[in-house]
């Protein structure tokens, strides 16, 4: 994932509301959201290459999505960040007990933002420092600094969540996300990749030449835990693949996609 902003517990929008675009190379493998067969009442999509997700829910109220920390030296990881949000989402520790193994386990991966939790009581884990901190009510963004850090896409995503008077449609979403406005050069973060890169980075939807958005997601949960996720599919230079909408409610057995 490369850009979230969330309204959290928040008048108007109610318990969460999160707008997330996934950046990553057109050609790496994708399987597009759905049912986990594997395990119970579970939704997202799923890295075919190396496994795991960025994105996730279950029917517990267990939420978690991966960013990377950007800083201009790549690094060669033992393991697959998307495997942080499988294994939260799918497991049984407590927040804490997760960060706790987080910090142990933390140098098989490259830097990452954590954001997890339950859609009721969200955290915030940056592997840089190593700590975790609990998210409090309004509005946040996570890109590929650490949470709330003020860059460009993240800044105007967010805007575009203050503006809904009410929890947004698939639709008023998918428009903010598809927003490839890039940022001016006064406003470009400066993560050691050069400034060409970081603008074609900027905006909240990137179309490169081989690497982009490739998902747009909207999930909603309502004071009663219930969850509508939504997702807009992406191929090369920004063309539309497909959208699929689930609904998930606590207790309820998994069922066939909203179509």
């Amino acid at each position: 994932m490369c850009v979230i902003a969330f309204a959290y517990k928040t008048p108007g929008l109610g318990q969460l509301v999160l707008l997330a675009n996934r950046d990553e190379y057109y050609a790496r493998p994708t399987e597009p959201l759905d049912w986990w067969p594997q395990y119970q009442n579970t939704l997202g999509g799923r890295d075919a290459e190396s496994g795991g997700s960025w994105l996730m829910v279950d029917g517990r109220g267990r939420i978690a999505a991966v960013t990377n920390i950007r800083d201009g030296h790549p690094v060669k990881a033992e393991r697959s960040r998307g495997e942080l949000v499988e294994r939260f989402v799918a497991g049984d520790e407590d927040p804490f007990a997760f960060a706790d193994w987080l910090r142990a386990e933390q140098g098989r991966y490259a830097p990452f933002n954590l954001l997890f939790g339950y859609t009721s009581d969200l955290f915030h884990f940056h592997s840089r420092g190593g700590q975790i901190a609990r998210v409090t009510p309004g509005i946040h963004t996570l890109s590929n600094a650490t949470l709330d850090t003020p860059w460009f896409k993240s800044e105007r995503l967010a805007e575009y969540l203050r503006e809904f008077q009410r929890v947004p449609t698939e639709d008023q979403a998918f428009v903010a996300l598809s927003d490839g406005t890039p940022a001016p050069p006064g406003q470009l973060p400066n993560t050691r990749i050069g400034s060409a890169l970081e603008r074609v980075l900027s905006p909240i939807f990137i179309k490169g030449r081989d690497y982009g958005t490739r998902a747009s997601m909207l999930l909603t949960v309502s004071a009663r835990g219930d969850m509508q996720f939504s997702e807009l599919s992406w191929g090369l230079a920004g063309r539309e693949t497909g959208r699929r909408r689930f609904t998930l409610r606590p207790g309820q057995p998994s069922a066939a996609p909203a179509r």
